[in-house]
């Protein structure tokens, strides 16, 4: 089988080449080669590769700094993705469309179904939206897309809050963080073994009724920013990464300083559906979290 990933010098690119399946003939590409703000050459690339299976996970994920470049954003969020399933539509191939939470605007507070309506709050959320409705509106009558949403995504490399935290802490630095804002947080090695399975399943297509073929991944429990902060001092300090512990004050939303973008304060999603067709065990965000700190180099 042949599966082109995007992003794959990004957090979830590096857990999918680190827990690449046999008899994955794996096309790697970057911004470099595979620049989803050229939207004819992608689909110039993927109609000479034929892929059997493309995993995206090329995003403009800086929440902030989307609110000031809404044009790269939507042209990589949004637009990108159909350029992706355009040239699909004439090949053989099957897409995999990485989302997020920020489809939703947080102010619920019971698990979030893939069927819940969206509003996201925010140009961030918005284009993951719209790329969301632009794949779907595509393919998903072919049997040709999923949609899979995941949230508070951290791994052992890239930019995320479990290494943010853990230089902070490093540095001796006390630190505030939000407490007001709930989700679940979710390792990209935990993510990466949904993609694959997704990928290797035979009956995945067949489990979605007349729904849209959307799908949600989180780690078990839930948290708020402040409770996983606590955790990876704990976690780290056990592991020896830390020599010393710090103060982390507890803030809300309001407090922190920085933000341009409104972020969703309940942000939980219902994955329980996705367990069961992909027959996979649920794992404890810390639990994951503590292999993601073990994996640090």
């Amino acid at each position: 089988m042949k599966v082109l990933i995007t992003g794959v010098n990004g957090q979830l690119g590096n857990a999918l080449l680190n827990s690449l399946p046999e008899k994955i003939d794996l096309i790697q590409t970057n911004r470099n080669n595979f620049d989803l703000n050229d939207h004819e050459k992608c689909k110039q690339s993927l109609e000479e590769l034929n892929p059997d299976w493309v995993i995206n996970c090329a995003a403009f994920t800086n929440v902030d700094q989307a609110e000031n470049n809404p044009k790269e954003a939507y042209s990589i969020n949004a637009y990108g993705p159909l350029a992706i399933a355009e040239a699909l539509l004439k090949k053989k191939g099957k897409l995999l469309q990485i989302s997020t939470d920020y489809v939703f605007d947080g102010n619920g507070n019971s698990p979030y179904k893939t069927s819940h309506k969206k509003s996201p709050l925010g140009v961030y959320g918005a284009s993951k939206s719209l790329g969301e409705d632009n794949v779907l509106g595509r393919l998903k009558n072919k049997d040709k897309i999923i949609v899979l949403r995941t949230s508070w995504l951290m791994g052992s490399i890239g930019k995320n809050f479990a290494l943010t935290i853990l230089k902070l802490l490093k540095e001796g630095k006390d630190i505030s963080v939000i407490y007001d804002q709930i989700g679940s947080p979710t390792t990209t090695d935990s993510l990466a073994s949904a993609c694959w399975a997704i990928i290797k399943s035979k009956e995945v297509f067949n489990s979605f009724n007349n729904e849209d073929p959307i799908m949600h991944w989180a780690d078990a429990g839930i948290a708020s920013w402040y409770d996983i902060a606590v955790s990876i001092q704990e976690l780290a300090f056990e592991l020896n990464l830390l020599k010393e512990t710090r103060s982390i004050k507890p803030i809300k939303s309001k407090e922190y300083k920085g933000a341009l973008a409104k972020r969703p304060h309940y942000s939980v999603l219902d994955c329980d559906k996705t367990y069961d067709i992909l027959n996979l065990k649920k794992k404890h965000w810390r639990n994951n979290i503590k292999n993601l700190l073990k994996n640090i180099n």
